[in-house]
């Protein structure tokens, strides 16, 4: 693949997170989890903030990323800055529920106008009011990515700040990815990073990431932790 060149690729991440429930400026009855650690490793913003960061809202049946961004298509223009989605599953002690991910909505008072939305477009949530608090949680998105490649196996991701991808040589269960983590970070000099696990297609074939994310991030630091990376997986 020519390195610099943008392009989208389809893929997902899995991560955990601390997670909460919302009650407020959503649509009654609902089920709404927001993160109160987006980035455990690294750094988190307060849950008071006037601009959500995640949100995960529960979704009555599985439905396709095909029909949500369809859906979703159809009324971004409605809303003065355009949010990003995606569709997965967030597991929470033994139930697991299909979500519809939010990321960079401009502030809370929009959720409820998005959810109906959504409604009117054929996206149903999940009627069921349930309470957690700050419950550690798997969750795994599916979703697309704009990506560029700036070495090889290096990746930048070009709609979400500080955030890279590392691409490694073979599948890591999630519980694998953790443990090499763990290796790494010891070992690490540099600046603190958050890592999650990534898998996209292109070219025909799925390739296997970890998903960095600092404020740190260039090329000199991204290589030297993918070096890193290698050595701890042989």
């Amino acid at each position: 693949m020519e390195q610099n060149k943008r392009f989208e690729v389809f893929g997902t991440l899995t991560k955990t997170e601390t997670v909460f429930t919302i009650d407020y400026k959503i649509l009654p009855g609902t089920l709404v989890f927001e993160a109160l650690k987006p980035f455990p490793d690294y750094y988190y913003d307060t849950p008071t903030s006037a601009k959500p960061v995640y949100l995960y809202l529960a979704l009555e049946d599985q439905f396709t990323l095909e029909d949500i961004m369809r859906a979703s298509q159809k009324f971004q223009h409605d809303f003065d800055y355009p949010f990003d989605i995606g569709k997965g599953f967030l597991q929470i002690y033994d139930a697991k529920y299909n979500i519809l991910r939010v990321r960079h909505l401009k502030n809370y008072d929009l959720l409820e106008k998005l959810q109906k939305y959504f409604t009117e477009n054929g996206i149903r949530f999940l009627n069921k009011s349930k309470k957690y608090s700050n419950e550690v949680v798997k969750i795994k998105i599916i979703k697309f990515f704009s990506l560029e490649e700036i070495d090889n196996h290096i990746f930048l991701d070009k709609r979400e700040e500080n955030h890279a991808y590392l691409e490694i040589p073979n599948f890591l269960s999630w519980e694998e990815l953790q443990n090499i983590t763990n290796k790494v970070k010891y070992n690490w000099v540099g600046s603190k990073f958050d890592a999650a696990k990534g898998a996209f297609f292109y070219d025909g074939q799925l390739h296997e990431m970890v998903r960095i994310y600092s404020d740190k991030i260039g090329l000199e630091y991204l290589q030297e932790l993918r070096k890193l990376y290698l050595e701890k997986l042989k």
